[in-house]
């Protein structure tokens, strides 16, 4: 898979650029077998510090809309 092909899951097309906020949130905070999870705050923060940058600025700030404002949490 190239870097910035979307990504299909059950039928609908993922833009990358959304993917990838969603997908250092989720990595960061959780566990890994090297290391124990980061929590949310440093994810969240990595986000923020990336918007524009390193992410999408529309993917990340919706990102972080999710977390700080709607109260998404990620599953246990």
């Amino acid at each position: 898979m190239k870097l910035f092909e979307p990504l299909a899951i059950g039928g609908m097309v993922i833009p990358n650029r959304i993917m990838v906020p969603a997908d250092v949130v989720e990595a960061m905070s959780s566990h890994r077998p090297y290391r124990p999870g980061l929590g949310i705050e440093k994810a969240l923060a990595e986000i923020e510090r990336g918007c524009a940058t390193v992410y999408d600025a529309e993917a990340a700030n919706a990102c972080l809309r999710l977390f700080r404002e709607k109260g998404f949490q990620l599953p246990a």
